[in-house]
């Protein structure tokens, strides 16, 4: 005799909006203790959630951490590509990204911190995963720093990568209080365009 089971019923898809909560929670903690210090309970309580339930969500810290990261990076992609809308020369588009960039970077917001705080290598099963992401950010800057008219004897490469190294590290040393994040983005943009020596001077 043969039987027949009934097709089993598909539940609907469950609603995913305890992951933004779960993500801001991460991000807050990871910024103010480090992401080795904390545990995946501690991020369930900060979220108001069940230690289980984070599990539902990310399969592991490590792959919170890189949604963490991810989130951070869409957050100021979208600000320095809004930035540059409205700039018509490749100079001025360069400098619109630089001062989004740093506003970004200094702003003092978690998931801001975040990608300033936490290197590739720190999390090896995510480690493709963030540097994928952190070149795909760095590619806007790519395509600014290719359309400059630049002398050919300057190597576009090293350009980018001094400028973006040069904006980054003033996370070390700004205060509050100065020139504003804008105001510094256009500064260390103006060494990285103008001559640093005086008319007639020699090196």
């Amino acid at each position: 005799m043969t039987t027949h089971t009934a097709p089993r019923q598909q539940r609907a898809p469950r609603q995913d909006n305890r992951r933004q909560p779960l993500l801001d929670a991460a991000a807050a903690l990871f910024r103010t203790r480090g992401f080795h210090a904390v545990t995946m309970r501690e991020i369930a309580r900060e979220a108001g959630m069940l230690a289980g339930s984070v599990y539902y969500h990310f399969s592991s810290k490590d792959d919170l951490l890189v949604s963490v990261y991810e989130e951070g990076v869409r957050r100021i992609t979208e600000r320095v590509a809004e930035a540059c809308q409205d700039a018509e020369t490749p100079w001025a588009k360069l400098e619109a990204a630089c001062c989004a960039h740093t506003e970004m970077l200094l702003d003092e917001s978690d998931y801001a911190q975040v990608i300033l705080k936490v290197m590739p290598e720190d999390v090896p099963s995510g480690q493709a995963q963030l540097i994928d992401c952190r070149d795909e950010y760095e590619g806007l800057f790519r395509d600014l720093v290719d359309a400059l008219p630049l002398a050919a004897s300057v190597d576009r490469t090293i350009f980018r990568l001094t400028l973006i190294g040069a904006l980054n590290s003033a996370r070390n040393w700004y205060r509050p209080g100065g020139k504003s994040p804008a105001e510094v983005a256009r500064e260390i943009m103006k060494l990285m365009k103008n001559p640093l020596l005086k008319e007639g001077s020699q090196i």
